[in-house]
């Protein structure tokens, strides 16, 4: 069994928050959008398996160490990681196509800055947008979620809300 956390749209704002509620996770998503290196590097510190795409705000060490999209498997889940993918019903353009052809059970993205956790019917697969979890944006609520993955089941998925800023500082 594994502890997920997963974030996105960092923008480069570190919140010790991310580690406090990401402490004892196994692994951490970041969906894109992460502004800085220095954000990856704090949540390698956090957690001993760190997955980061690039978005499309992201430049320089960012996008040259994090790809646009990661195909893997966690547990016995087929997992999908990217920046921009839309959600079920509204895809974005091969989106659909690449999650039937890939067999994908769970796929995360960020890039609206809008928590949505959503079963597709259709694919056979859980969609999480983990909604922003930097201060940039126009979303008025900062926000992360953890999912355990046990083999072929994902459970206790657990939205948690960052509120007002009292522990916070900047990555860079």
């Amino acid at each position: 069994m594994k502890q997920i956390g997963i974030l996105s749209d960092t923008h480069g704002y570190w919140d010790d928050r991310y580690a406090a509620h990401f402490a004892g996770c196994d692994e951490i998503w970041h969906a894109g959008d992460i502004g800085d290196i220095t954000i990856i590097e704090r949540l390698q510190e956090v957690a001993p398996v760190v997955r980061a795409v690039s978005g499309n705000v992201d430049h320089g060490e960012v996008r040259r160490k994090c790809p646009e999209i990661i195909e893997f498997r966690c547990e016995d889940i087929p997992v999908l990681l990217t920046h921009i993918g839309g959600y079920p019903g509204k895809w974005s353009k091969g989106m659909k196509t690449l999650l039937r052809e890939s067999g994908i059970r769970l796929m995360v993205d960020g890039h609206s800055h809008i928590l949505r956790i959503m079963f597709d019917p259709e694919l056979g697969l859980l969609h999480i947008n983990p909604g922003a979890a930097g201060q940039q944006g126009w979303h008025k609520k900062r926000t992360l979620v953890r999912l355990k993955i046990d083999g072929s089941d994902m459970r206790d998925c657990e939205i948690i809300e960052l509120g007002p800023e009292t522990h916070d500082s900047s990555a860079t």
